[in-house]
């Protein structure tokens, strides 16, 4: 038998399927955002720049329904962070030595990391007693909002531009999901300023709605083995 004729368990990239993983992470947040809805009527979780009086009455009337959603965004925050390992190692694999690969890897842990903080302030938000301190809480939700919003759309950006250059340089991905990721990084990147100019927080929404069809496309697009 000749070398050649061996098959070797490493000439394909092995690892959890990077697309599994995206459709899991969207779904749980989406699951998030439809329970509470439900649970809540509509009213759905108060942003920080709500008067805080509504904002304290929401979160003692629906605090089940904010747990929930609490801890359903904390859980999509792991398999966010396990698409970043898979998709980084992939690249790796494919003998894609570039820093970008590097920068994915830490703007896609951020961003999972970032998420799930989030997760864990609204969490606190919910407990017994928070909500009757309106300094506390409000102080919870902005630290929760700058995670959640600003941050983890920031940190998301540089998972879609590191991943989406070499995708798009050496054929990894379809052209149109690499572009589709230049482009969110780019808006990503730019809501920056939003901490500056408030009205440019509808850019957070663009990207990180964005950026599910692009973790998607890409999980299930990306080359997987050498000789594709």
């Amino acid at each position: 038998m000749s070398v050649s004729s061996i098959h070797s368990p490493y000439s394909r990239h092995r690892g959890p399927h990077p697309g599994i993983l995206a459709v899991v992470h969207v779904s749980l947040f989406v699951a998030s955002l439809v329970i509470l809805g439900i649970l809540t009527k509509g009213m759905g979780f108060p942003n920080p720049f709500v008067p805080l009086a509504d904002a304290q009455h929401r979160l003692q009337s629906f605090a089940d329904a904010t747990r929930i959603n609490a801890v359903l965004q904390f859980g999509a925050a792991i398999p966010l962070g396990l698409f970043t390992a898979a998709v980084t190692s992939r690249l790796n694999f494919l003998g894609v030595n570039v820093t970008g690969v590097n920068i994915a890897f830490f703007g896609g842990l951020s961003a999972s990391l970032f998420m799930a903080l989030s997760g864990l302030c609204t969490w606190v938000l919910t407990q017994p007693g928070v909500a009757d301190n309106l300094s506390a809480m409000h102080a919870m939700q902005l630290f929760g909002f700058a995670t959640g919003g600003v941050a983890h759309v920031v940190a998301l950006g540089l998972l879609m531009a590191g991943i989406a250059v070499p995708g798009l340089l050496g054929g990894y991905t379809p052209k149109w999901v690499a572009w589709l990721g230049l482009i969110l990084a780019g808006i990503a990147e730019l809501s920056t300023l939003s901490l500056f100019f408030p009205a440019l927080m509808i850019l957070l929404p663009v990207v990180r709605f964005g950026s599910y069809v692009w973790l998607i496309a890409t999980g299930f697009t990306i080359a997987r083995s050498k000789t594709k």
